[in-house]
Protein backbone atom coordinates (compact mmCIF):
# COMPACT_ATOMS: atom_id res chain seq x y z
CA UNK A 1 0.00 0.00 0.00
CA UNK A 2 2.86 2.41 0.81
CA UNK A 3 4.33 1.68 -2.62
CA UNK A 4 0.98 2.53 -4.20
CA UNK A 5 0.77 5.86 -2.33
CA UNK A 6 4.29 6.71 -3.48
CA UNK A 7 3.59 5.76 -7.08
CA UNK A 8 0.29 7.66 -7.10
CA UNK A 9 2.22 10.84 -7.92
CA UNK A 10 3.29 9.26 -11.23
CA UNK A 11 -0.25 9.45 -12.62
CA UNK A 12 -0.75 13.01 -13.97
CA UNK A 13 -4.45 13.31 -13.18
CA UNK A 14 -4.11 11.87 -9.68
CA UNK A 15 -1.08 14.07 -9.04
CA UNK A 16 -3.10 17.14 -10.03
CA UNK A 17 -5.91 16.07 -7.72
CA UNK A 18 -3.54 15.58 -4.80
CA UNK A 19 -1.86 18.95 -5.37
CA UNK A 20 -5.23 20.67 -5.67
CA UNK A 21 -6.39 19.11 -2.41
CA UNK A 22 -3.21 20.21 -0.62
CA UNK A 23 -3.55 23.75 -2.01
CA UNK A 24 -7.17 24.09 -0.88
CA UNK A 25 -6.34 22.84 2.61
CA UNK A 26 -3.46 25.33 2.74
CA UNK A 27 -5.85 28.16 1.84
CA UNK A 28 -8.18 27.02 4.63
CA UNK A 29 -5.36 26.99 7.20
CA UNK A 30 -4.27 30.47 6.08
CA UNK A 31 -7.81 31.76 6.57
CA UNK A 32 -7.82 30.38 10.13
CA UNK A 33 -5.02 32.82 10.97
CA UNK A 34 -6.93 35.92 9.68
CA UNK A 35 -8.66 37.55 12.69
CA UNK A 36 -12.07 39.17 12.69
CA UNK A 37 -11.70 42.94 13.39
CA UNK A 38 -12.89 44.55 16.59
CA UNK A 39 -11.78 41.82 19.04
CA UNK A 40 -9.13 41.81 21.78
CA UNK A 41 -7.35 38.58 20.82
CA UNK A 42 -5.45 38.05 24.09
CA UNK A 43 -8.53 38.58 26.24
CA UNK A 44 -10.55 36.21 24.08
CA UNK A 45 -7.84 33.52 24.29
CA UNK A 46 -7.96 33.76 28.10
CA UNK A 47 -11.73 33.33 28.01
CA UNK A 48 -11.50 30.20 25.83
CA UNK A 49 -8.88 28.68 28.12
CA UNK A 50 -11.44 28.85 30.93
CA UNK A 51 -14.29 27.61 28.70
CA UNK A 52 -12.49 24.66 27.08
CA UNK A 53 -14.98 22.13 28.53
CA UNK A 54 -18.02 23.95 27.12
CA UNK A 55 -19.60 24.07 23.69
CA UNK A 56 -17.03 26.71 22.68
CA UNK A 57 -14.19 24.27 23.26
CA UNK A 58 -16.02 21.60 21.25
CA UNK A 59 -16.58 23.89 18.26
CA UNK A 60 -13.03 25.19 18.59
CA UNK A 61 -11.70 21.64 18.23
CA UNK A 62 -13.46 21.06 14.90
CA UNK A 63 -12.55 24.52 13.62
CA UNK A 64 -8.86 23.86 14.17
CA UNK A 65 -8.48 26.67 16.73
CA UNK A 66 -10.23 29.24 14.52
CA UNK A 67 -12.85 30.04 17.16
CA UNK A 68 -10.39 30.89 19.96
CA UNK A 69 -8.58 33.20 17.52
CA UNK A 70 -12.00 34.43 16.31
CA UNK A 71 -10.80 34.33 12.74
CA UNK A 72 -12.94 34.78 9.63
CA UNK A 73 -13.36 30.96 9.65
CA UNK A 74 -14.44 30.89 13.31
CA UNK A 75 -17.64 28.95 12.59
CA UNK A 76 -15.74 26.52 10.37
CA UNK A 77 -17.74 23.87 8.58
CA UNK A 78 -19.99 23.02 11.54
CA UNK A 79 -23.07 24.92 10.22
CA UNK A 80 -22.89 22.90 6.99
CA UNK A 81 -22.60 19.62 8.89
CA UNK A 82 -25.44 20.57 11.24
CA UNK A 83 -27.80 21.38 8.35
CA UNK A 84 -26.83 18.19 6.50
CA UNK A 85 -27.58 16.07 9.59
CA UNK A 86 -30.87 17.91 10.22
CA UNK A 87 -32.02 17.27 6.64
CA UNK A 88 -30.96 13.64 6.99
CA UNK A 89 -33.12 13.29 10.10
CA UNK A 90 -36.07 15.23 8.65
CA UNK A 91 -36.64 12.68 5.89
CA UNK A 92 -38.40 10.48 8.48
CA UNK A 93 -41.36 12.82 8.80
CA UNK A 94 -41.10 14.59 5.44
CA UNK A 95 -41.91 12.28 2.50
CA UNK A 96 -40.71 14.89 -0.02
CA UNK A 97 -37.15 14.69 1.31
CA UNK A 98 -37.33 10.90 1.40
CA UNK A 99 -38.27 10.87 -2.28
CA UNK A 100 -35.38 13.21 -3.12
CA UNK A 101 -32.93 10.84 -1.47
CA UNK A 102 -34.23 8.05 -3.73
CA UNK A 103 -34.10 10.03 -7.00
CA UNK A 104 -30.38 9.55 -7.50
CA UNK A 105 -28.12 12.29 -8.82
CA UNK A 106 -30.92 14.82 -9.48
CA UNK A 107 -32.24 14.39 -5.94
CA UNK A 108 -28.77 14.73 -4.42
CA UNK A 109 -28.23 18.00 -6.28
CA UNK A 110 -31.50 19.35 -4.92
CA UNK A 111 -30.61 18.30 -1.38
CA UNK A 112 -27.17 19.92 -1.77
CA UNK A 113 -28.89 23.14 -2.78
CA UNK A 114 -31.14 23.03 0.29
CA UNK A 115 -28.07 22.32 2.44
CA UNK A 116 -26.30 25.42 1.11
CA UNK A 117 -29.31 27.63 1.78
CA UNK A 118 -29.66 26.21 5.29
CA UNK A 119 -25.94 26.74 5.92
CA UNK A 120 -26.23 30.43 5.06
CA UNK A 121 -29.22 30.87 7.37
CA UNK A 122 -27.64 28.97 10.26
CA UNK A 123 -24.35 30.88 9.85
CA UNK A 124 -26.18 34.19 10.11
CA UNK A 125 -28.02 32.97 13.22
CA UNK A 126 -24.91 31.60 14.92
CA UNK A 127 -22.82 34.62 13.96
CA UNK A 128 -25.36 36.97 15.52
CA UNK A 129 -25.58 34.91 18.72
CA UNK A 130 -21.78 34.76 19.07
CA UNK A 131 -21.39 38.49 18.42
CA UNK A 132 -24.06 39.32 21.01
CA UNK A 133 -22.51 36.92 23.52
CA UNK A 134 -19.01 38.35 23.06
CA UNK A 135 -20.27 41.79 24.01
CA UNK A 136 -21.19 40.32 27.41
CA UNK A 137 -17.85 38.55 27.94
CA UNK A 138 -15.48 40.27 30.36
CA UNK A 139 -11.70 40.19 29.87
CA UNK A 140 -9.46 39.14 32.81
CA UNK A 141 -8.71 42.82 33.48
CA UNK A 142 -12.40 43.66 33.76
CA UNK A 143 -12.95 45.22 30.34
CA UNK A 144 -14.85 43.85 27.36
CA UNK A 145 -13.19 41.65 24.74
CA UNK A 146 -14.96 43.80 22.10
CA UNK A 147 -13.35 47.16 21.44
CA UNK A 148 -16.49 48.96 20.21
CA UNK A 149 -19.71 47.07 21.11
CA UNK A 150 -22.92 47.91 19.31
CA UNK A 151 -25.04 47.20 16.27
CA UNK A 152 -22.18 47.95 13.88
CA UNK A 153 -19.98 45.30 15.52
CA UNK A 154 -22.76 42.70 15.41
CA UNK A 155 -23.52 43.39 11.74
CA UNK A 156 -19.84 43.30 10.77
CA UNK A 157 -19.28 40.04 12.69
CA UNK A 158 -22.34 38.36 11.16
CA UNK A 159 -21.25 39.26 7.63
CA UNK A 160 -17.64 38.22 8.25
CA UNK A 161 -18.41 34.87 9.88
CA UNK A 162 -21.14 33.99 7.38
CA UNK A 163 -18.88 34.79 4.43
CA UNK A 164 -16.12 32.72 6.01
CA UNK A 165 -18.39 29.70 6.43
CA UNK A 166 -19.65 29.99 2.86
CA UNK A 167 -16.05 30.13 1.61
CA UNK A 168 -15.09 27.06 3.68
CA UNK A 169 -18.13 25.23 2.30
CA UNK A 170 -17.02 26.15 -1.23
CA UNK A 171 -13.50 24.85 -0.50
CA UNK A 172 -14.94 21.55 0.69
CA UNK A 173 -17.10 21.14 -2.39
CA UNK A 174 -14.19 21.98 -4.69
CA UNK A 175 -12.02 19.35 -2.99
CA UNK A 176 -14.75 16.75 -3.38
CA UNK A 177 -15.21 17.58 -7.06
CA UNK A 178 -11.64 18.25 -8.21
CA UNK A 179 -9.48 16.75 -5.49
CA UNK A 180 -9.20 13.46 -3.64
CA UNK A 181 -11.49 12.45 -0.79
CA UNK A 182 -14.49 14.10 0.82
CA UNK A 183 -13.74 17.79 1.13
CA UNK A 184 -15.87 18.45 4.21
CA UNK A 185 -14.30 15.53 6.09
CA UNK A 186 -10.80 16.57 5.06
CA UNK A 187 -11.38 20.10 6.36
CA UNK A 188 -12.44 18.73 9.75
CA UNK A 189 -9.45 16.40 9.75
CA UNK A 190 -7.11 19.28 8.87
CA UNK A 191 -8.44 21.31 11.78
CA UNK A 192 -7.89 18.45 14.23
CA UNK A 193 -4.43 17.51 12.93
CA UNK A 194 -3.35 21.18 13.00
CA UNK A 195 -3.49 21.06 16.82
CA UNK A 196 -1.16 18.08 16.96
CA UNK A 197 2.15 20.04 16.80
CA UNK A 198 1.04 22.21 19.73
CA UNK A 199 0.12 19.12 21.76
CA UNK A 200 3.47 17.50 20.94
CA UNK A 201 5.29 20.68 21.95
CA UNK A 202 3.44 20.78 25.28
CA UNK A 203 4.30 17.13 25.89
CA UNK A 204 7.97 17.77 25.12
CA UNK A 205 8.00 20.70 27.55
CA UNK A 206 6.48 18.62 30.35
CA UNK A 207 8.98 15.86 29.64
CA UNK A 208 11.93 18.25 29.65
CA UNK A 209 10.86 19.90 32.91
CA UNK A 210 10.32 16.57 34.64
CA UNK A 211 6.57 16.94 35.10
CA UNK A 212 6.02 13.83 33.00
CA UNK A 213 8.11 10.66 33.09
CA UNK A 214 9.38 8.81 30.03
CA UNK A 215 7.47 5.73 31.20
CA UNK A 216 4.15 7.58 31.04
CA UNK A 217 5.02 8.85 27.57
CA UNK A 218 5.78 5.31 26.35
CA UNK A 219 2.48 4.07 27.81
CA UNK A 220 0.59 6.87 26.06
CA UNK A 221 2.24 6.14 22.72
CA UNK A 222 1.50 2.42 23.03
CA UNK A 223 -2.14 3.15 23.88
CA UNK A 224 -2.46 5.55 20.94
CA UNK A 225 -1.06 2.97 18.51
CA UNK A 226 -3.28 0.24 19.95
CA UNK A 227 -6.40 2.43 19.75
CA UNK A 228 -5.63 3.43 16.15
CA UNK A 229 -5.17 -0.22 15.18
CA UNK A 230 -8.41 -1.12 16.96
CA UNK A 231 -10.28 1.67 15.15
CA UNK A 232 -8.94 0.55 11.76
CA UNK A 233 -9.93 -3.06 12.50
CA UNK A 234 -13.49 -2.19 13.53
CA UNK A 235 -14.10 0.50 10.88
CA UNK A 236 -13.18 -1.96 8.12
CA UNK A 237 -15.16 -4.81 9.70
CA UNK A 238 -18.38 -6.00 8.07
CA UNK A 239 -21.15 -8.47 8.70
CA UNK A 240 -21.80 -10.02 5.30
CA UNK A 241 -25.26 -11.47 4.74
CA UNK A 242 -25.23 -14.00 1.85
CA UNK A 243 -27.49 -13.13 -1.11
CA UNK A 244 -28.52 -15.48 -3.93
CA UNK A 245 -30.23 -14.53 -7.18
CA UNK A 246 -32.77 -16.70 -8.94
CA UNK A 247 -31.87 -17.98 -12.40
CA UNK A 248 -33.99 -16.67 -15.26
CA UNK A 249 -33.96 -17.73 -18.89
CA UNK A 250 -34.78 -15.01 -21.44
CA UNK A 251 -34.57 -16.36 -24.97
CA UNK A 252 -31.25 -18.11 -25.22
CA UNK A 253 -29.60 -16.17 -22.42
CA UNK A 254 -29.52 -17.08 -18.73
CA UNK A 255 -29.66 -14.30 -16.15
CA UNK A 256 -29.03 -14.57 -12.42
CA UNK A 257 -28.02 -17.71 -10.64
CA UNK A 258 -25.19 -15.86 -8.89
CA UNK A 259 -24.28 -15.42 -5.23
CA UNK A 260 -23.30 -12.19 -3.54
CA UNK A 261 -23.49 -10.64 -0.10
CA UNK A 262 -25.00 -7.63 1.67
CA UNK A 263 -22.23 -5.85 3.66
CA UNK A 264 -23.31 -4.27 6.95
CA UNK A 265 -20.71 -2.12 8.69
CA UNK A 266 -20.20 -2.75 12.38
CA UNK A 267 -20.18 1.00 13.03
CA UNK A 268 -22.94 2.07 10.67
CA UNK A 269 -23.53 5.45 12.32
CA UNK A 270 -19.88 6.56 12.18
CA UNK A 271 -18.94 9.49 14.43
CA UNK A 272 -22.43 10.99 14.59
CA UNK A 273 -23.36 9.46 18.02
CA UNK A 274 -20.38 10.89 19.97
CA UNK A 275 -20.80 14.28 18.24
CA UNK A 276 -24.47 14.47 19.20
CA UNK A 277 -23.83 13.16 22.72
CA UNK A 278 -20.99 15.59 23.41
CA UNK A 279 -22.98 18.52 22.02
CA UNK A 280 -25.86 17.79 24.37
CA UNK A 281 -23.68 17.29 27.43
CA UNK A 282 -21.56 20.43 26.96
CA UNK A 283 -24.63 22.59 26.39
CA UNK A 284 -25.46 22.90 30.15
CA UNK A 285 -21.82 23.81 30.88
CA UNK A 286 -22.04 26.52 28.21
CA UNK A 287 -25.14 27.99 29.85
CA UNK A 288 -23.39 27.86 33.22
CA UNK A 289 -20.61 30.04 31.81
CA UNK A 290 -23.06 32.92 31.31
CA UNK A 291 -25.42 32.11 34.25
CA UNK A 292 -23.38 31.81 37.48
CA UNK A 293 -26.40 30.51 39.42
CA UNK A 294 -26.31 27.27 37.40
CA UNK A 295 -22.62 26.51 37.94
CA UNK A 296 -23.35 24.23 40.90
CA UNK A 297 -25.65 22.13 38.70
CA UNK A 298 -23.37 22.04 35.67
CA UNK A 299 -20.44 20.95 37.84
CA UNK A 300 -21.92 17.44 37.83
CA UNK A 301 -21.62 17.30 34.04
CA UNK A 302 -17.90 18.07 33.79
CA UNK A 303 -15.92 15.60 31.65
CA UNK A 304 -14.42 12.82 33.72
CA UNK A 305 -17.15 12.68 36.33
CA UNK A 306 -19.19 9.52 36.90
CA UNK A 307 -22.51 11.14 35.95
CA UNK A 308 -21.01 12.63 32.78
CA UNK A 309 -19.45 9.31 31.73
CA UNK A 310 -22.64 7.31 32.30
CA UNK A 311 -24.77 9.88 30.46
CA UNK A 312 -22.20 10.04 27.64
CA UNK A 313 -22.22 6.28 27.07
CA UNK A 314 -26.02 6.13 27.27
CA UNK A 315 -26.42 8.91 24.68
CA UNK A 316 -23.88 7.28 22.35
CA UNK A 317 -25.84 4.01 22.40
CA UNK A 318 -29.11 5.86 21.85
CA UNK A 319 -27.87 7.93 18.92
CA UNK A 320 -26.14 4.90 17.38
CA UNK A 321 -29.48 3.10 17.11
CA UNK A 322 -31.36 6.25 16.18
CA UNK A 323 -29.06 7.36 13.36
CA UNK A 324 -28.74 3.81 12.02
CA UNK A 325 -32.53 3.55 11.87
CA UNK A 326 -32.68 6.86 10.00
CA UNK A 327 -30.00 6.10 7.40
CA UNK A 328 -30.64 2.38 6.81
CA UNK A 329 -34.11 1.04 6.03
CA UNK A 330 -34.32 -2.79 6.00
CA UNK A 331 -37.73 -2.67 4.31
CA UNK A 332 -36.31 -0.80 1.29
CA UNK A 333 -33.38 -3.22 1.08
CA UNK A 334 -35.72 -6.22 1.18
CA UNK A 335 -37.94 -4.70 -1.53
CA UNK A 336 -34.96 -4.02 -3.79
CA UNK A 337 -33.73 -7.58 -3.37
CA UNK A 338 -37.16 -8.92 -4.24
CA UNK A 339 -37.43 -6.74 -7.36
CA UNK A 340 -34.11 -8.00 -8.66
CA UNK A 341 -34.79 -11.64 -7.85
CA UNK A 342 -32.44 -11.77 -4.86
CA UNK A 343 -33.08 -13.57 -1.59
CA UNK A 344 -31.30 -14.64 1.57
CA UNK A 345 -30.93 -18.44 1.68
CA UNK A 346 -33.35 -19.90 4.19
CA UNK A 347 -35.33 -16.63 4.56
CA UNK A 348 -38.54 -15.89 2.68
CA UNK A 349 -38.54 -12.68 0.59
CA UNK A 350 -40.40 -9.55 1.67
CA UNK A 351 -41.26 -8.89 5.29
CA UNK A 352 -39.33 -11.89 6.62
CA UNK A 353 -36.16 -10.69 4.90
CA UNK A 354 -36.63 -7.18 6.32
CA UNK A 355 -37.10 -8.60 9.84
CA UNK A 356 -33.97 -10.72 9.49
CA UNK A 357 -31.84 -7.80 8.27
CA UNK A 358 -33.22 -5.60 11.05
CA UNK A 359 -32.39 -8.24 13.67
CA UNK A 360 -28.81 -8.63 12.41
CA UNK A 361 -28.38 -4.85 12.17
CA UNK A 362 -29.60 -4.37 15.75
CA UNK A 363 -27.01 -6.82 17.06
CA UNK A 364 -24.03 -5.33 15.26
CA UNK A 365 -25.18 -1.78 16.11
CA UNK A 366 -24.91 -2.65 19.79
CA UNK A 367 -21.36 -3.85 19.24
CA UNK A 368 -20.56 -0.70 17.27
CA UNK A 369 -22.01 1.54 20.01
CA UNK A 370 -19.94 -0.22 22.68
CA UNK A 371 -16.84 0.18 20.52
CA UNK A 372 -17.44 3.92 19.99
CA UNK A 373 -18.12 4.41 23.70
CA UNK A 374 -14.88 2.68 24.65
CA UNK A 375 -12.82 4.76 22.21
CA UNK A 376 -14.40 8.04 23.37
CA UNK A 377 -14.21 7.36 27.12
CA UNK A 378 -10.67 5.94 27.15
CA UNK A 379 -8.85 9.32 26.79
CA UNK A 380 -10.72 10.74 29.79
CA UNK A 381 -9.75 7.75 31.91
CA UNK A 382 -6.12 8.16 30.84
CA UNK A 383 -6.13 11.81 31.90
CA UNK A 384 -7.52 10.91 35.31
CA UNK A 385 -5.09 8.03 35.82
CA UNK A 386 -1.83 9.48 34.49
CA UNK A 387 -2.66 13.23 34.45
CA UNK A 388 -1.30 13.42 30.91
CA UNK A 389 -0.91 16.80 29.17
CA UNK A 390 -1.08 15.23 25.70
CA UNK A 391 -4.79 14.81 25.12
CA UNK A 392 -6.08 12.88 22.11
CA UNK A 393 -9.85 12.95 21.96
CA UNK A 394 -11.63 9.73 21.06
CA UNK A 395 -14.04 11.48 18.71
CA UNK A 396 -11.18 13.35 17.04
CA UNK A 397 -9.26 10.10 16.65
CA UNK A 398 -12.28 8.41 15.10
CA UNK A 399 -12.63 11.24 12.59
CA UNK A 400 -8.95 11.33 11.65
CA UNK A 401 -8.64 7.56 11.18
CA UNK A 402 -11.97 7.29 9.35
CA UNK A 403 -11.16 10.12 6.94
CA UNK A 404 -7.68 8.70 6.32
CA UNK A 405 -9.18 5.30 5.46
CA UNK A 406 -11.75 6.84 3.10
CA UNK A 407 -9.15 9.00 1.35
CA UNK A 408 -6.79 6.05 0.92
CA UNK A 409 -9.66 4.01 -0.52
CA UNK A 410 -10.39 6.75 -3.07
CA UNK A 411 -6.73 6.88 -4.09
CA UNK A 412 -6.85 3.12 -4.50
CA UNK A 413 -9.96 3.44 -6.66
CA UNK A 414 -8.20 5.97 -8.92
CA UNK A 415 -5.23 3.65 -9.29
CA UNK A 416 -7.30 0.56 -10.05
CA UNK A 417 -9.51 2.51 -12.49
CA UNK A 418 -6.41 3.32 -14.52
CA UNK A 419 -5.25 -0.28 -14.50
CA UNK A 420 -2.39 0.53 -12.15
CA UNK A 421 -1.10 -2.05 -9.69
CA UNK A 422 0.17 0.28 -7.01
CA UNK A 423 -2.03 -1.13 -4.26
CA UNK A 424 -1.94 -4.73 -5.44
CA UNK A 425 0.79 -7.30 -5.37
CA UNK A 426 2.45 -7.79 -8.70
CA UNK A 427 2.02 -11.28 -10.07
CA UNK A 428 4.70 -13.30 -11.80
CA UNK A 429 5.93 -11.81 -15.03
CA UNK A 430 5.37 -13.48 -18.35
CA UNK A 431 1.97 -12.36 -19.57
CA UNK A 432 -1.57 -13.16 -18.54
CA UNK A 433 -1.40 -16.92 -18.66
CA UNK A 434 2.32 -17.58 -18.87
CA UNK A 435 4.59 -17.22 -21.90
CA UNK A 436 2.64 -16.39 -25.04
CA UNK A 437 2.41 -19.21 -27.47
CA UNK A 438 3.86 -21.68 -24.96
CA UNK A 439 2.82 -25.30 -25.19
CA UNK A 440 1.51 -27.31 -22.29
CA UNK A 441 4.09 -29.46 -20.64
Amino acid sequence: MLEGVTNASRIPELRRRLLFTAAMLAVYRLGVAVPTPGIDGQALASFFDAASSTLFGWVNLFSGGALERFSVFALGIMPYISVAIILDLMKIGWPYLDELYKEGEAGRRKISQYTRYGTVGLSILQGGMIAYGLEKVQAPGGGSVVYHPGAAFIAMTVITLSAGTIFVMWIGEQITERGVGNGISLIIMAGIVARLPSALGTTATFLREGEMSIFVLIVILLVVVAVIGFIVYIETGQRRIPISYARRVVGRRVYGGQSSHLPLKINTSGVIPPIFASSLLVFPATIGTFVPALKSFTAYLTPGGAIYTIAYIGLIVFFAYFYTAVTFNPVDVADNLKKHGGFIPGIRPGRFTADYIDRVLSRITLGGAIYVSAVCVLPTLLIQRFIVPFYFGGTALLIVVGVALDTTAQIQTHLIARNYEGFMRRGPRGGRGGPRGGRAA
